[in-house]
């Protein structure tokens, strides 16, 4: 990354981040896109047990690996400052509070796993899926917690090209074994949604051994040493990771549970209904892309404006991210509008499947909108690194509003399962709201913004 003295140096370096970030992003998402959609055309059955799957594991694996996000303002900040030298420490430290995290969330899903699905009104065949996608996708937790924490080291460099390259390399890989292990070649049984477990958890070993040898070979990143020094556990350095993780891993969890909790609440509606949620939910997702890979890029460019101490530069890069989001949301709304039938049709083969997705598609339009103002802020916000408030807003859009609201208009008005939908929508808007306050809030209390600000009246 480099200082930038005008809005065209900005955009340029906004879209040199934001690009690989986005191509990254759709394709670390494409491997449950894989798993969705290819399950889909298995079964039914098998398509609403990895939806139940995923609504228990996304927002676990989400919240956590949100929590060591914390690695890209730290290490953005370091280079801001010139305090190059501090680096490999931070994010050493980063990979033993990954790896720890994912062998406790290991054994905690091992002792709670079961009497969760058991407590939830399952087909037989549907709790079997569901159970054995999870224990599947559970070899492959520590990787790609590491891997979590390698990314973030390389992108907050402003690499971010080369976390595309590792991501890509590892798609076709993805494909193939989804489509070994679901439809059963090269001689092994067909597996349905248990082999997608198994292909997503044989992939993050992949993209993380990649990640590893990228780092210990390649230029820059070879320069830091990061794996040079085999350094002793810090826990003080973990405190400050967990002190600048842990809200922005709750508000990531807080946003994905309640999803994940609204696909739980659908069980009551049938299994063709979980399954037309999910696949609609899972598209709005693929869209969610977008805004999340502005949010990631405005962290990582306030993060190293912030810390040279350059406020003034950090606010301009706030504006271009959230007018592009909204941009971009509007032209991806229309054409979701447009074709939702198209893409409800790639999902499931069943009519009624169809027809159901298609009609919590029209819902998802409107997802968008907030989206494109509620990411972009929250990455800027963790560019500042002013995450606990963050966390405040989510739990309250969410939770207090959100689900409240999507729960009464379900039970208590015509619009059954689409009423909870309309409740997400409704926390979403809620938030992005609430969190443009926040920044501007955050912004105006900067002195630093002030003061040049003033000289640039004088």
């Amino acid at each position: 990354m480099k200082q930038t003295d005008n809005l065209r140096e900005k955009l340029l370096q906004l879209w040199v981040i934001l690009l690989p970030l986005l191509i990254t992003q759709l394709a670390m998402f494409s491997m449950t896109f894989f798993d969705i959609m290819m399950t889909g055309k298995y079964s039914a059955h098998h398509l609403a047990g990895v939806a139940v799957g995923s609504s228990l594991w996304v927002p676990v694996s989400t919240g956590l690996s949100g929590i060591l996000l914390a690695i890209t303002p730290i290490v953005a900040h370091l280079i801001g400052a010139k305090k190059k030298q501090d680096v490999p420490f931070s994010v050493v430290q980063g990979i033993y509070a990954g790896a720890a995290m994912a062998v406790v969330i290991i054994i905690i899903g091992t002792i709670i796993l079961r009497p969760i699905l058991d407590s939830m009104h399952l087909e037989n065949d549907v709790r079997h899926v569901a159970t054995n996608y999870l224990l599947s996708l559970a070899f492959g937790i520590v990787p790609l917690f590491i891997y979590n924490v390698l990314r973030s080291f390389i992108d907050a460099l402003g690499k971010t090209r080369v976390t595309m390259v590792i991501t890509l390399s590892s798609l076709p890989i993805n494909f193939v074994l989804n489509y070994i292990f679901i439809f059963g070649k090269l001689g092994l049984p067909a597996l349905g949604g248990i082999g997608a477990g198994i292909a997503s958890a044989i992939t993050y070993w992949l993209i993380t051994l990649i990640a590893i040898w990228v780092i210990h070979t390649k230029r820059p990143f070879m320069d830091f040493g990061l794996f040079n020094t085999l350094h002793r556990i810090h826990l003080r350095k973990w405190k400050e990771i967990f002190a600048l993780g842990l809200p922005i891993g709750l508000s990531i969890f807080i946003e994905t549970s309640i999803f994940s909790a609204v696909t739980l609440f659908m069980s009551e509606f049938g299994t063709k209904v979980i399954a037309a949620h999910q696949a609609a939910l899972n598209f709005s997702s693929l869209l969610y892309m977008v805004p999340l890979s502005i949010s990631m890029a405005l962290t990582i460019l306030i993060g190293f404006e912030a810390g040279a101490g350059r406020h003034k530069d950090a606010r301009s890069y706030s504006m271009l991210g959230i007018i592009g989001g909204v941009s971009l949301s509007l032209v991806m709304g229309l054409l979701l509008f447009i074709f939702r039938g198209e893409v409800a049709q790639l999902y499931s083969d069943d009519i009624d499947v169809v027809k159901l997705t298609s009609q919590f598609l029209l819902f998802a339009v409107f997802f968008q909108l907030s989206d494109a103002v509620q990411a972009p802020i929250q990455g800027a916000l963790r560019g500042y690194k002013d995450v606990n408030i963050t966390f405040i807003m989510a739990l309250i859009s969410f939770w207090v509003i959100g689900l409240p609201f999507g729960f009464i208009l379900t039970k208590f008005t015509e619009l059954g399962p689409y009423g909870y939908w309309l409740g997400l929508i409704t926390g979403l808007a809620v938030g992005a709201v609430t969190l443009s306050f926040r920044l501007r809030y955050v912004q105006n209390k900067n002195q630093g913004y002030k003061g040049q600000q003033r000289e640039d009246l004088s």
